[in-house]
């Protein structure tokens, strides 16, 4: 159950928090008194209310728990921290668990194999599962295909090779998620933006989390996007920023579809190009894949 003053953020019931982070009422009572936190509200008949920004925190102690971190040594942490830690623990395990079987595929892009590269692709996928493929595998190998780049260690007509071969795996395995109900996402990026890597990946774990994801590609006109929403009745706008979207740009711009939305409409923003920046007002950014995980369900527990 979800409790809203028109001054405060969204609060919500421990049997809500409970649902939606997967803690227990009683881990989150013991933590209240080992840890100091959460540090729940009370309602006039002294049950706890949790705000969202403890919930989203929660989330990611959970995640963090999920894959080896022990909550007492994460309850101090700010919650930028969490989510850079979140992020990271997914490189690390990547590198401990199959850092030379992504040399293997890099080295698979350079030498332009692409049946090969198709081939362990699929088979990752396969052994893995969408949500650990994304995570472990696509999203670690592109930041190292990027960097690649940068440094000229690959050519341009390689980028795309990666690009293409991979958004194809993606496509087809988000083809065969279940169809979602809510939330709505419209999923797009902002003119001057022709990345398409991380918007696919924000898809295949929106779609694991049982949303309903509409996907209109790369480069959309601010109006267009606008039009979008009204006309597919989207919960949440999602766009996606790569580093090297022109960041001088990045929070005007915001601000602008911010004020073009209708009021329900959420504005979510993610990828390295948003990283660093300062959230604007009704505006979501987020640091990582787990970020957009837990965004998910605090909408659905505002919804309630």
């Amino acid at each position: 159950m979800i409790v809203q003053d028109k001054m405060k953020e969204p609060q919500f019931t421990i049997a809500a928090v409970e649902r939606d982070v997967g803690l227990s009422k009683d881990v989150l009572r013991v933590w209240e008194r080992r840890y100091g936190f959460p540090v729940p509200n009370r309602d006039p008949h002294g049950e706890r209310l949790y705000p969202a920004a403890q919930v989203l925190r929660l989330r990611l102690i959970k995640r963090l728990m999920d894959l080896g971190h022990r909550p007492g040594r994460l309850m101090s942490t700010s919650a930028e921290e969490l989510e850079a830690l979140a992020a990271g623990s997914h490189g690390v395990k990547a590198a401990d668990a199959g850092s030379h079987e992504l040399d293997k595929l890099f080295a698979l892009v350079r030498h332009h194999d692409a049946a090969a590269y198709l081939q362990a692709m699929q088979q990752r996928l396969a052994r893995h599962g969408l949500r650990q493929f994304v995570m472990d595998t696509v999203a670690p190998l592109t930041v190292q295909i990027g960097l690649a780049w940068q440094q000229g260690q690959l050519q341009v007509f390689e980028e795309h090779l990666f690009t293409e071969l991979t958004a194809r795996v993606l496509r087809q395995a988000i083809a065969t998620v279940p169809g979602g109900s809510e939330p709505r996402v419209l999923l797009t990026t902002l003119p001057k933006e022709p990345h398409e890597m991380g918007l696919l990946m924000v898809e295949a774990m929106l779609s694991l989390e049982g949303a309903q994801c509409i996907s209109l590609g790369t480069q959309m006109p601010l109006m267009e996007i606008v039009d979008a929403v009204a006309a597919h009745q989207v919960d949440v706008v999602a766009l996606s920023f790569s580093a090297a979207f022109p960041a001088r740009q990045t929070r005007a711009l915001l601000e602008q579809l911010r004020a073009a939305l209708p009021g329900p409409a959420e504005l979510w923003a993610g990828g390295a190009g948003v990283r660093k920046l300062a959230a604007p007002d009704g505006v979501t950014c987020m640091a990582s894949l787990d970020s957009a995980i837990a965004a998910v369900s605090l909408w659905r527990l505002r919804a309630t």
